[in-house]
C-alpha cells in the first residue's frame, strides 16, 4: 500500500485532498514532506490579524496559491500591509478591507498597480467611505465583478435645524457616486449596497441600466429605496438570480417574466402579503434559497400553500415568524424533497400537537431551532425521527428541553457534527453513555455543567475540535484539563466568564495540547506581550471571545 501511495501522481492526491475540510490539512501535513507541500498548495484563503503580521513573509512563501486575503481583523497600518501584499508575487482574486477606520487609499493604489486579476473587493463597515472612493475603486480595479460597500460607518453631528452636519466629516455615498461606479464597472455581477442610507431609487436605475451582467443584489436598510427601485431591478436585470432585501416597504409588483431567480431574501421587509409572495413564488418555482425572516403574516396554512411552489428549495429561513408551528415544519420536510437547511429561530415550533404519519427526510442536514420557548422533548424527538441525517442542530435558549431529549436526538442522529445547547436551563448535565464519534463542535454556554460533565465529554467526544464553555460557572481547571487531555484534536476552547477556572490552566493547555489554535481565557488572565508571542510560536492564539 505504501508503494502505491508513493507512485500516485500529485494531481490525484490534490483531488483527494480537495474533498477534505481545510481544518484537517494540519494533520495531513504531518504525514510526510510530500503531503506538507501538497496541502500548502491547496490553501487559497488567509485571514490576517495583528498577531500574524510577523509571520507574513513566511506565510506568503508557504502558500503560493493564495487567492483571497481577509484584513477584517487587522488593526495596524493597512496601507503598509497592502504594499507588502503587492510585493508578494501572489495573484489575488479577492480582498477584504472591511472594518477599517478609513479606506486604505495608498495601499490600494500600490496593490492595483500589481494585481490586475482582482475580481472581488469587500469595503464593508469602512469609516468615511464616500463618492470619490468609489471612483478610485473603479479606476484601480476595472475588472471587478463583486463589490461590497455596505454599512459605511460615517460619524457626523447635527446642526441647529436637526439635520446632519457634514462640515467636519466626509459626505456619505450618494446616487452620484453609484452612477460613476456603474459607468466604469460594466462587468459587475454582484453588489452589496446595504446600510447606505442616502442612496435612492436612482442608484438602482443606474446599476440596472449600466451593469447588465448583475446577478446578485443586496439592499438592506436603505431608507430611500422603494418598491419602484426594486421593480426596476426585477424588470431590467435579466441575469438576476439572487435578490436580498431587508427593512424596506415592499408591496409586490406583478412580474410579467420569470427571472432565473434561485435566491430570494426578504427578511424584515414591510407591507408585502401572502398574496404577493405567493404570486412571486408561483413564477419562480426553481428557487433554492428563501429567507422570509419576520414575515409575521405567515401561518401554518400559508406555509402549506407556499410549500407547493418550493420543491427545488434547499435552504429556508422562517425565523421570527410567530405563526408557524410543527405543522409547517412537517409539511416542508414532505413537500420539499431537496431541503437541506432550515432555520426556525424564535417561532412557535412545539406549540401545537403533532400530526400523525411522520415521514423521514434524509436530506435535511442542518436545523437551527434556537429560542423556541415551546420546544420540548417530545417535539425534538419527533424532529430527530424526521431528520435522521442531521449534521448540525442548534436548540440554544430552548428552556423546556432537558438532557433526555438531547440524548435521544444524539442516539437517533449519529452524524451530528455541531450541537448548540447554549442557555438551555433544563439541561443540568450530560450523562452520555455512548460514543459521539462525529461530533466536532459543542456549544454548552451558560449550562450548569460541572467537572464530571466535562470528563464525560472528554470520554465520549474524542473527535471534538471546538468547545464553548463560556459562562459555565461550575467548571474548574480540573475538568478543563480532563477534557483537553482526552480530546486529542481540540483546536478551539472558550473559557470566557468561567470564574472558577484558574488562569494557570491556559499555559498548561498550550504546552499540553499541540492541536490547540485558539483559546479564549478565563477572567483575570492578562498575558504579557512576550508570553502571548510565546504561545503564538506554539501555534496558539490567545484572544477575547
Amino acid at each position: 500500500m505504501g508503494e502505491q501511495c508513493e507512485v500516485l501522481p500529485d494531481e490525484c492526491w490534490e483531488l483527494i485532498f480537495k474533498l477534505v475540510e481545510h481544518h484537517r490539512f494540519a494533520s495531513l501535513s504531518l504525514v510526510c514532506k510530500r503531503f506538507l507541500s501538497l496541502t500548502n498548495r491547496l490553501v487559497v484563503r488567509l485571514l490576517i490579524s495583528d498577531s500574524t503580521l510577523v509571520l507574513l513573509p513566511q506565510l506568503f512563501r508557504r502558500f503560493p496559491r493564495l487567492r483571497t486575503i481577509d484584513l477584517s481583523e487587522f488593526h495596524g497600518d493597512v496601507d503598509a500591509l497592502l504594499s507588502l501584499i503587492a510585493k508578494s508575487g501572489l495573484d489575488l482574486q479577492s480582498l477584504c478591507v472591511s472594518n477599517q477606520k478609513s479606506l486604505p487609499i495608498d495601499g490600494l493604489r500600490v496593490l492595483g498597480s500589481k494585481m490586475k486579476n482582482l475580481r472581488c473587493l469587500n469595503c464593508s463597515k469602512n469609516g468615511t467611505l464616500q463618492d470619490r472612493d468609489l471612483g478610485l475603486i473603479a479606476q484601480l480595479f476595472p475588472h471587478l465583478e463583486e463589490l461590497d460597500i455596505s454599512y459605511p460607518e460615517h460619524g457626523y453631528g447635527y446642526s441647529s435645524n436637526g439635520l446632519p452636519d457634514w462640515s467636519s466629516s466626509s459626505r456619505p455615498i450618494s446616487d452620484a457616486g453609484i452612477y460613476s461606479l456603474s459607468e466604469k464597472l460594466k462587468g459587475l455581477r454582484k453588489i452589496n449596497l446595504s446600510g447606505n442610507y442616502f442612496i435612492t431609487d436612482k442608484s438602482l436605475d443606474y446599476l440596472s441600466m449600466n451593469c447588465v451582467l448583475l446577478s446578485e443584489f443586496f439592499i438592506h436598510y436603505c431608507g430611500f429605496i422603494t418598491q419602484n427601485g426594486i421593480a426596476l431591478v426585477l424588470r431590467r436585470c435579466a441575469n438576476l438570480n439572487s435578490l436580498s432585501i431587508s427593512g424596506i416597504g415592499l408591496p409586490f409588483v406583478n412580474l410579467k417574466a420569470c427571472l432565473p431567480l434561485n435566491k430570494l431574501i426578504l427578511a424584515h421587509c414591510r407591507n408585502f402579503t401572502f398574496n404577493g409572495i405567493s404570486a412571486l413564488l408561483c413564477k419562480h418555482q426553481s428557487l433554492q434559497y428563501l429567507d422570509l425572516e419576520a414575515a409575521n403574516f405567515l401561518t401554518d396554512e400559508c406555509m402549506c400553500e407556499l410549500s407547493k411552489f418550493l420543491r427545488s428549495l434547499t435552504y429556508l429561513n422562517l425565523s421570527m415568524c410567530n405563526g408557524v408551528t410543527n405543522s409547517s415544519f412537517f409539511n416542508l420536510t414532505i413537500n420539499c424533497p431537496f431541503l437541506n437547511e432550515v432555520k426556525m429561530v424564535g417561532t412557535s415550533l412545539g406549540a401545537k400537537d403533532f400530526t400523525t404519519g411522520l415521514v423521514a427526510n434524509s436530506r435535511v442536514k442542518s436545523l437551527n431551532l434556537a429560542q423556541n420557548s415551546s420546544l420540548c422533548n417530545d417535539t425534538i424527538k419527533r424532529v430527530a425521527f424526521i431528520c435522521p441525517n442531521l449534521s448540525l442542530l442548534d436548540v440554544s435558549n430552548c428552556v423546556n428541553i432537558t438532557e433526555e431529549g438531547v440524548l435521544k436526538v444524539l442516539q437517533r442522529c449519529s452524524q451530528i457534527r455541531y450541537l448548540g445547547i447554549n442557555h438551555c436551563s433544563g439541561i443540568k448535565t450530560l450523562s452520555i453513555d455512548f460514543e459521539l464519534s462525529k461530533l466536532e463542535e459543542l456549544c454548552v454556554r451558560g449550562l450548569n455543567i460541572d467537572d464530571n460533565g466535562l470528563a464525560t465529554i472528554g470520554n465520549r467526544c474524542q473527535r471534538l475540535l471546538q468547545l464553548d464553555l463560556a459562562e459555565c460557572f461550575n467548571v474548574t481547571a480540573k475538568g478543563v484539563k480532563e477534557v483537553v487531555r482526552k480530546c486529542g484534536l481540540l483546536r478551539e476552547i472558550s473559557l470566557k466568564w468561567c470564574n472558577n477556572v484558574n488562569v494557570d490552566v491556559v499555559a498548561w493547555m498550550v504546552f499540553s495540547r499541540p492541536s490547540l489554535r485558539r483559546i479564549v481565557p478565563p477572567p483575570g488572565f492578562i498575558p504579557t506581550e512576550s508570553r502571548r508571542n510565546l504561545f503564538l510560536r506554539h501555534g496558539c492564539l490567545i484572544c477575547e471571545g
